[in-house]
């Protein structure tokens, strides 16, 4: 399956109590795809992998790798691990799920750089053999990495097939990297998708947005491959008024993105596990506004949800 197009997040769903809610998460799956989502991404930064204990992540491996298969829908999931040993397992295990596609999120802990860090992506990408994304976020994990590394690594790694990019800003780096990479590698731009115009223009393949606007995101995807660039910025546009609000940290979009989820009837409970992002008066009314606007860019899903 080729990795393409609107990828959002799965969000971690879980019940009034904080426990994770499995069906609840497998309903809000099957909604987004019936609103446009074409792959799912299982452990992304906003998915609150990192507040998931191992009992939690092994079942929700299980659960998007058949969901995904039962709807025809492509299934990353992401490999957080922060040593070799521990991620070399972890590997096995999301190629064992049936997943179409490993992200590797390099281990930022200790932030290791060189030939340490490479020698752990290398290793990686060659424990499986389906396809690997590398994640590329190093405003949120403080590791820099060369698009030179990156290429060295697709070289060596026949496997290593996508790169997700969301450094700020993530153009030039975007381009810089595309032109190293062997024609058969794709880049995905991630960011919540702030810059998927112009990450388009610059020829990316899709986008990994958070989890509550697959149809929005489509919506402008849909435009742009059809050459409707007015179109596109229009939408965008009222996209990311709402984004530049509420993506003030990661935190604060895993908040609103569940509000947005809660509001259309994906999930039905929007809790966050602590520490999370609390809200005031002003967060609440600029929020308000703003959705009103994207609200009138959302379509109806074919389970009848809005």
């Amino acid at each position: 399956m080729n990795i393409k197009g609107i990828c959002p997040i799965a969000p971690a769903v879980f019940d009034e109590r904080g426990a994770l809610d499995a069906d609840d998460y497998r309903r809000c799956c099957e909604g987004m795809i019936a609103l446009g989502a074409e792959s799912l991404v299982l452990f992304g930064i906003a998915g609150e992998y990192y507040k998931l204990d191992g009992d939690e992540q092994e079942l929700l491996i299980d659960t998007t790798a058949e969901l995904c298969r039962s709807l025809h829908a492509g299934c990353i999931i992401s490999n957080t691990c922060h040593s070799t040993e521990s991620a070399l397992r972890r590997a096995r295990r999301i190629e064992d799920a049936g997943a179409d596609c490993m992200m590797i999120l390099p281990p930022f802990f200790l932030k290791p750089g060189g030939s340490a860090l490479f020698e752990h992506l290398d290793a990686l990408c060659s424990a499986v053999r389906i396809p690997v994304m590398l994640q590329y976020a190093p405003e949120q994990t403080g590791v820099a990495i060369a698009p030179e590394v990156l290429a060295k690594l697709a070289l060596r790694n026949e496997n290593l097939k996508y790169f997700k990019i969301e450094c700020k800003p993530p153009g030039s780096y975007l381009s810089a990297l595309a032109r190293l990479l062997p024609e058969d590698r794709h880049i995905l731009i991630g960011n919540a998708g702030f810059q998927m115009v112009e990450g388009f223009l610059r020829g990316a393949a899709g986008v990994m947005p958070g989890p509550s606007m697959p149809d929005v995101y489509r919506a402008i995807w849909d435009a742009l491959l059809a050459g409707n660039r007015r179109e596109a910025w229009r939408i965008h546009g009222v996209l990311n008024a709402l984004l530049n609000q509420i993506r003030q940290n990661v935190e604060m979009i895993i908040f609103f993105e569940k509000r947005i989820l809660k509001r259309r009837g994906l999930i039905r409970c929007d809790f966050c596990r602590g520490p999370a992002f609390r809200t005031d008066p002003v967060y609440d009314e600029l929020f308000e506004t703003l959705y009103a606007e994207i609200r009138r860019e959302f379509r109806e899903a074919r389970n009848g949800m809005l």
